[in-house]
């Protein structure tokens, strides 16, 4: 093997121990076929040294039968390993790698690129911290550049370096380089990377990749292995909510009962206070148990250690529950939303069920609604009623038990999900799950179409009829929405209204959108999102008195014509009126 030989007078033990101490980085290649994304990490591993000679020697030899550089050394294939892969000339499965510097060690997975294995490419970057985009110089940045670059922002990497590749093939020129490079940093900017980093590259000959290049005296950053040697890695808070999803019940004796599992976040220690979801059933840790030939017990341990512990008081918990910290509780929901990447060749539609899985929690679930459809190119989103294959998108989902859930960003062990097929055991979609309050969830609230008051089978409707309501009551039941800015009136429209109807013998009840702010809707803020959410609440509220042969007036600000038009769909069109109000014209009148 190549590589750094011993300093003099230094000893092996000291020489491995210098290594086994490195920080680890995890990363990965993605970007489109053919952008030279395997012969990038080939070419690491040869100019670091970390190629055996007789590996070296065989892909000397595999290069003049299966190479694509016209017989010379083909370093991509020290990598595409399937026999597919090299007859193709493209990478199929995610291929992972180890190499180390004095500096860090890194794991490596090479991603495919072609579109047909995104699902590969979703798969390594979930395990990965940093995400090298290779982009060819003459094709500049593709769909399948902005969609791998989409997903590694859903997966929370953080981390992102455009490696410009083949700028040999552009005759290293700057302004080409310039360009990419502005389309790229632009991109990232909306989809939330911070600082993300471009570098001009050839990759078959080796120029920024390990050393600085003389071909671009233009660039004054580091090469790509200098970025991976110095970017900093997040490591674990021990701050972070304590979850620990439960792997197995370890039941050796009757004196002994551990529960076993990988801390996801967080830390914990003998003492701590917690919490068995979805039960909700509160102890102490008593042990953090550990083996006498493994030093005995510990005093404290953190994610991402896998551990077990005992508690003081005999606690229903087994495998699927998660021990959390107390006063900073997952959601505990049947209902999740998220961001899907969908992997399965036959589309995602609503009806469909599949098995669950999130942490050591497996469920049936179904899927309630495809809400939307995000265009990799625009970002923009669009009402979607199916996702197809590699797209992405946000879906709602039924679980048949109660799932413990973090949102994505917050605790991928307890926020990231997978969809299988019940039928074949595949992994048909990837789901990173969105909780309400997050930028972007708020919206998604709204129904798209009227669902029934009662949509449960086993939930029987009401014996009483419409029709019989309306006898009673001598009136149909409707919503009337007065709507406008705030101070414009609302409320002391609204209430005139009221008294009118009222003195004509109508059952009327006002919904203010400032009053249900004191309670139901407390958690809401002033933005256009939230005001469109406090008129959802309103909506649905005033539906379910409609039902019950109530005349209703919603007194809000609705400035989002949108959000108005949805309401109408879920109160329902015939029951619904609309009186707009210009400017202020009260000092004092709620902003709801």
């Amino acid at each position: 093997m190549q590589g750094p030989a011993l300093a003099e007078g230094q000893r092996v033990e000291d020489y491995l121990g210098r290594y086994e101490r490195n920080e680890l980085l995890r990363f990965l290649t993605c970007g489109s076929v053919d952008d030279g994304k395997s012969t990038l990490i080939g070419r690491l591993l040869h100019d670091t040294g970390r190629i055996y000679e007789d590996h070296l020697a065989a892909l000397e030899r595999d290069s003049k039968v299966h190479g694509t550089t016209g017989g010379g050394l083909d370093l991509a294939l020290a990598v595409d390993g399937l026999k597919a892969e090299r007859e193709q000339g493209i990478t199929i499965d995610v291929a992972w790698r180890y190499f180390a510097t004095a500096r860090r060690s890194f794991i490596i997975a090479d991603c495919p690129g072609h579109e047909q294995y995104t699902r590969n490419m979703a798969t390594g970057a979930s395990h990965c911290q940093l995400a090298i985009t290779l982009i060819d110089a003459r094709k500049g940045v593709s769909v399948q550049t902005r969609r791998h670059a989409f997903i590694a922002s859903l997966l929370g990497v953080r981390h992102v370096v455009a490696a410009v590749n083949k700028m040999d093939l552009v005759g290293w020129d700057e302004g080409r380089f310039r360009e990419i490079e502005r389309e790229f940093l632009d991109f990232c900017g909306r989809i939330g990377i911070p600082d993300p980093i471009v570098v001009p590259i050839s990759a078959l000959g080796g120029d920024n990749v390990v050393t600085r290049s003389a071909n671009t005296p233009w660039y004054s950053g580091s090469p790509v292995l200098g970025l991976l040697e110095s970017v900093p890695v997040e490591r674990p808070s021990p701050d972070a909510a304590f979850r620990m999803p439960v792997q197995c019940v370890i039941r050796p004796d009757l004196d002994f009962r551990g529960f076993a599992g990988r801390i996801a976040s967080g830390s914990v220690k003998p003492g701590d206070r917690v919490k068995v979801l979805p039960s909700g059933k509160e102890t102490r840790v008593r042990r953090i148990a550990r083996a006498p030939e493994d030093g005995g017990d510990a005093s404290v341990a953190w994610a991402p250690q896998s551990v077990v512990l005992t508690f003081e008081d005999e606690v229903d918990c087994s495998r699927g529950d998660v021990v959390v910290c107390i006063g900073r509780d997952p959601a505990v929901t049947q209902r999740i939303e998220c961001d899907m990447v969908w992997m399965q060749e036959a589309p995602l539609v609503p009806g469909q069920q599949f098995v669950l899985r999130t942490g050591t929690k497996a469920t049936n679930c179904t899927v309630r609604r495809v809400r939307w459809l995000v265009d990799v190119n625009t970002l923009a989103t669009a009402p979607a009623e199916t996702l197809r294959l590699n797209e992405i998108g946000r879906v709602e989902l039924e679980c048949e038990e109660r799932v413990v859930v973090d949102a994505y960003r917050d605790c991928k062990g307890t926020g990231g999900l997978i969809l299988v097929d019940r039928l074949t055991n595949a992994t048909a979609g990837s789901g990173m799950v969105r909780l309400p309050g997050e930028d972007g969830a708020r919206r998604a609230h709204w129904e798209t179409q009227a669902l029934a008051t009662l949509e449960r089978p086993e939930e029987r409707p009401s014996s009483v009829t419409p029709e019989e309501r309306e006898r009673r009551w001598r009136q149909r039941p409707r919503t009337i929405l007065v709507y406008g800015p705030p101070h414009s009136g609302k409320t002391r429209t609204a209430h005139e209204l009221e008294r009118k109807l009222f003195d004509e013998g109508a059952a009327v009840v006002v919904l203010d959108g400032q009053a249900l702010r004191r309670g139901l809707s407390k958690d809401l803020g002033f933005g256009d999102e939230d005001r469109s959410e406090n008129l959802r609440r309103a909506a649905e509220i005033a539906r379910l008195l409609n039902d019950q042969g109530y005349v209703v007036i919603l007194a809000m600000v609705a400035p989002q014509a949108e959000a108005r038009a949805k309401a109408r769909e879920l109160v329902g069109a015939d029951r619904w009126e609309e009186r707009a109000l210009g400017t202020a014209n009260r000092a004092g009148e709620g902003a709801g």
